[in-house]
């Protein structure tokens, strides 16, 4: 017997856990072949992710020089059987302005508090958002994957 993969979401499930979970995993291509994975803050918005990053950054650098991204959007806590999201796709860079930038994280803190820090940081250094257009969607949900967690004696 051999165990793939476990239940996927349904779409309406998978859209649900994107723009419900707050923290993505970016990972991109560096120069030297190895991977960049770094945590994200991102907006899920009519089958885009959205992400705002300094211009500079690495996330950014490689995102010009190789489009070709992933983006794993998960959730799991220590006892619970982790589900999640990676998406396979392509980023776009754009220029953005402190508005948009402060739009985008209203999802994690209260308008007024995200256009101060917009303002803020955005004198600091140029911010780029990255929309990341999906090519492909793969889910997965051990929540819901009894062969498994069998086998794991539950």
């Amino acid at each position: 017997m051999v165990y793939t993969q476990p239940p996927a979401m349904t779409h309406d499930e998978i859209e649900s856990h994107l723009k419900a979970t707050k923290v993505g995993r970016f990972c991109s291509l560096n120069k030297d072949g190895t991977i960049h994975a770094v945590p994200v803050w991102y907006n899920y918005d009519n089958g885009q992710l959205i992400i705002l990053t300094p211009a500079t950054s690495r996330k950014a650098k490689n995102a010009k020089r190789n489009p070709n991204v992933t983006l794993l959007v998960d959730a799991s806590e220590v006892g619970v059987w982790p589900k999640g999201v990676i998406v396979y796709g392509k980023a776009e860079l754009s220029e953005t302005t402190v508005e948009e930038i402060a739009s985008v994280w209203e999802k994690y803190a209260p308008k007024e508090r995200t256009e101060k820090a917009a303002r803020g940081l955005s004198n600091l250094t140029k911010w780029i958002k990255m929309t990341i257009s999906p090519n492909r969607i793969v889910s997965f949900d051990y929540t819901r994957d009894e062969e498994y967690k069998s086998a794991a004696g539950e």
